[in-house]
């Protein structure tokens, strides 16, 4: 016998219906960078920069004195921030374009993410839609770390959920 169970486990929102251009918004989660995450991520993917792994060699460098978090760590965390509010009903990452990395990210720097909808357009999928975000990465005094336009194809809630 199949049961048919009609609850979801994600929220009733983020369908493409639900995004408009020009909505903004600052996401509710933040989250400090850690040592972990710099040392195992820059390793794995064999990023040799001196700034990132060795301490000493930061003593005397224009940056500070300490090392510098790999970008690609505060580009990751940040579009993992903007998740919930605009990938949850996501069908594909369709593409993340203008990447930048405005300014220096370290150790217990903490990240919060910020989104502008630039475009809703429709997709050759009669179910679902595109929307182009604008994110961006800042520390907690609102200075801008990171920046990237994402693309994401989302269901249509008038097809997807009923």
């Amino acid at each position: 016998m199949t049961t048919v169970v009609d609850e979801w486990v994600t929220e009733d929102s983020a369908w493409f219906e639900s995004f408009e251009v020009g909505q903004k918004w600052r996401h509710a989660r933040g989250a400090t960078v850690g040592e972990v995450e710099n040392q195992l991520l820059t390793k794995l993917v064999m990023n040799t920069a001196q700034e990132h792994w060795n301490e000493d060699s930061m003593v005397d460098s224009p940056w500070g004195a300490t090392r510098i978090v790999f970008g690609l760590i505060t580009g990751c965390l940040t579009i993992g921030l903007t998740s919930q509010d605009t990938a949850e009903n996501a069908l594909a990452e369709v593409g993340l374009d203008n990447i930048r990395f405005t300014a220096s990210v370290f150790h217990g720097d903490s990240i919060y993410a910020y989104t502008e909808v630039l475009e809703v357009l429709p997709s050759d999928r009669e179910d679902a839609g595109l929307v182009r975000f604008q994110h961006y990465g800042a520390t907690p005094d609102q200075r801008i770390v990171f920046e990237c336009q994402r693309t994401v194809l989302i269901k249509r809630r008038s097809h997807w959920r009923q």
